[in-house]
């Protein structure tokens, strides 16, 4: 039987994923999340191994520790002013609009569910929605950089993103061949799988086109495993595949977006 710590460690993947994806860099990510299991820790009657509802309690408690973080350090002992570099965070988490999208779209949730994680209305929930996707329609366009070997794949990601309006300004299938096109055409976003045509790297183009350009990236991987693993920095942004085109559109939204407000705020 799988007791508790097993079955939390199972989700704890998609649960740093989306916080992530929300908060818009690792580091920001799992400072929330490790607040999200100390309040679960104390509160251990909200956790029931046995309930299918498990994934779903664990990403509303992430939503009550956003939503309780700042309202607590108002009157602030000792222990609440450590977590005063988590606050400090709470203005560039996604807006309500965004995490209802990627709730959703990202990881699966029905509405219902979003509903009761973000402790909403299922109407209010419908309103986020058609606002975010709104806003998604009228986001600027960019020039996305494809590192993918399958080509069917790779011409799906182009049509995709090239009907929301952006420009490809390449496809690349092997490391030597995304860092030569990201060093013509200034990439604004990177598309790229991890495991490339040559058995070379696309963790490792990413990583060497980083050093040379500050730019979003958003893996589409079938091992998503290789990268959520704890032990080395984590893309904000990773769809398994198969994917869905909502998904893939929802991933560079927010990738957008979320480069957009770290400049806002340099």
């Amino acid at each position: 039987m799988v007791n508790l710590s097993q079955a939390i460690v199972s989700q704890l993947p998609y649960l740093r994923r989306y916080a992530r994806a929300v908060s818009g860099s690792q580091e920001n990510g799992d400072r929330y999340v490790k607040l999200c299991l100390e309040m679960l820790l104390q509160q251990r009657q909200r956790l029931d191994v046995r309930s299918p509802e498990l994934r779903l309690v664990l990403f509303r408690a992430l939503h009550d520790v956003w939503q309780d973080v700042p309202a607590k350090l108002a009157g602030a002992d000792q222990a609440l002013a450590n977590r005063s570099i988590v606050a400090s965070r709470i203005g560039q988490l996604a807006p309500k609009e965004r995490q209802a999208l990627v709730l959703t779209a990202l990881e699966g949730f029905s509405l219902p569910q979003v509903a009761r994680i973000m402790r909403l209305e299922a109407e209010q929930i419908v309103d986020l929605l058609d606002q975010a996707r709104a806003d998604l329609r009228a986001q600027e366009a960019t020039r996305i950089l494809i590192i993918e070997d399958e080509p069917v794949i790779a011409l799906d990601i182009a049509s995709t993103v090239r009907e929301d309006g952006h420009k490809v300004i390449g496809i690349a299938t092997t490391h030597a061949e995304a860092v030569a096109l990201a060093a013509r055409e200034a990439p604004g976003l990177v598309l790229a799988d991890i495991q490339l045509a040559d058995d070379s790297s696309g963790l490792e183009a990413v990583n060497e086109i980083l050093g040379h350009y500050e730019v979003p990236v958003i893996f589409i991987t079938a091992f998503p495993e290789r990268l959520l693993t704890g032990e080395r920095p984590e893309p904000t942004f990773l769809i398994t595949k198969p994917f869905d085109t909502d998904i893939l559109r929802v991933s560079i939204s927010q990738a957008l977006a979320t480069r957009k407000s770290g400049a806002a705020q340099a």
